[in-house]
């Protein structure tokens, strides 16, 4: 069983399904809810809406503070911390999971709907490019 969890939260709704997943799966594991603002030079930004980077990063840090929040009451909470990094996805995630020594990752796929349809349209999706590009154990949930 891993020591250590991240789950990549990337704008989309469903993160809440990745962090309750590690959560019940690793139950001694310490989990790190780890939100990507993408640059506004990329291609398509998390919510698929470019604002400017200071907002975008205190909408960030509001999402991950309402996903915190959700388990604030549980006992799983001394468990949960949360970090803010602006990147790619794909290539943030990764390093992150090798630099911090995290065991596992957990996170959501494309899903159906235009979300998931343009960021494969666009190109592949955030969560084959994790998969390809870390060494760790990644679980996506469709």
């Amino acid at each position: 069983m891993p020591d250590r969890v991240l789950v990549p939260e990337l704008g989309r709704p469903r993160a809440d399904e990745a962090l309750s997943y590690a959560l019940e799966t690793f139950p001694d594991a310490e989990i790190t809810l780890l939100t990507v603002v993408t640059p506004l030079d990329a291609p398509l930004s998390e919510g698929g809406v470019l604002e400017r980077g200071d907002e975008r990063t205190a909408q960030a840090r509001s999402r991950a503070n309402e996903l915190l929040e959700s388990v604030a009451d549980s006992a799983a909470a001394d468990r949960v911390r949360f970090e803010v990094i602006e990147g790619r996805p794909g290539s943030v995630v990764p390093r992150y999971a090798a630099d911090e020594g995290i065991d596992h990752v957990v996170m959501v796929g494309s899903g159906a709907g235009i979300d998931g349809f343009l960021r494969r349209f666009l190109g592949r999706g955030i969560a084959a490019t994790v998969v390809e590009r870390t060494t760790r154990p990644v679980t996506v949930l469709e």
